[in-house]
């Protein structure tokens, strides 16, 4: 069976990586608090998704794929 992973999966993974939770990414990403985790379940507009992919260094492509 395939594994879904999703943007909030790659994004998750990305943070742990730069040792950084989701909620000083989304203040670095000047983010309201929460909206990360509701990708989850809502796709994030790419304004939103670029200013993550800046603070986690890589492209929106990087998440998204």
């Amino acid at each position: 069976m395939l594994e879904v992973v999703t943007v909030f999966d790659r994004i998750s993974e990305r943070a742990k990586e730069k040792r950084m939770s989701i909620n000083q990414l989304e203040e670095k990403a000047e983010l309201s608090r929460g909206s990360i985790y509701k990708w989850n379940s809502v796709s994030p507009c790419v304004k939103n998704l670029k200013k993550v992919a800046d603070v986690l260094g890589c492209s929106v492509n990087d998440l998204i794929e």
